[in-house]
């Protein structure tokens, strides 16, 4: 059975990108625009377009996502989860130098919470001892 289209979720922080891959010449639309103006830092691009580098197929999918919550680099960081899970959908082979660059791994780390008679997470308020 030959499907026209591939469909993953990928999560970072409180980023969840909601990633469609379909056969096409390399095109990222991202919340209906291209990747290159909504992640405008090069650097941001670079990271959405790792796992495609890593499997070598930059000019044979297409990707649409969906990107909602979090900040922009946290965004781009789920966009690379969606695109590493949805390439695993498309050939399980993937899975081996997908899974060695660590981009099938969800980055579970979070911004840890304020705590009450602090000034942030760890940071206390200013100590005199007279």
């Amino acid at each position: 059975m030959n499907v026209s289209q591939y469909y993953a979720t990928g999560k970072r922080k409180n980023a969840i990108a909601r990633v469609w891959l379909k056969p096409g010449e390399g095109k990222i639309i991202v919340n209906d625009r291209k990747a290159e103006d909504y992640f405008p830092r090069i650097t941001l691009m670079a990271t959405v377009k790792q796992p495609l580098e890593v499997v070598s197929t930059t000019d044979k999918f297409d990707i649409y996502a969906n990107v909602s919550g979090g900040g922009i680099a946290a965004q781009a960081g789920a966009l690379r989860h969606g695109i590493a899970k949805g390439l695993l959908e498309v050939d399980s082979a993937f899975r081996a130098p997908l899974k060695k660059k660590g981009f099938l791994t969800r980055d579970s780390r979070e911004k840890e919470r304020k705590k009450y008679g602090q000034k942030g997470a760890r940071k206390k308020f200013q100590f005199s001892k007279r």
